[in-house]
């Protein structure tokens, strides 16, 4: 019995808390790209196999298919890169 209630204390446990931290890890949106570049200065890409179109950049972007969808707005040239430099 004790092993029984160990066993689910654990498996509550591990799934309670793999839960809880998919939900902190929400995309932030930022304002604009000041406030983007800061945290990440190449810009977020939505795939590592997307190419810049608007030439040569100084950083390699952050890449995160959910950053990215979060701050879409923010990609003016439509690339997949949002906030590049």
């Amino acid at each position: 019995m004790k092993k029984a209630l160990m066993l689910l204390l654990v498996v509550s446990l591990v799934f309670g808390g793999s839960l809880s931290a998919s939900a902190a890890e929400k995309a932030k949106t930022y304002k604009n790209c000041t406030a983007l570049n800061k945290d990440y200065p190449g810009g977020v890409a939505k795939d590592a196999k997307v190419k810049n179109k608007g030439g040569k950049t100084k950083h390699k972007p952050h890449v995160s298919k959910e950053l990215y969808e979060a701050n879409k707005k923010s990609d003016r040239d439509k690339d997949g890169i949002a906030c590049e430099k």
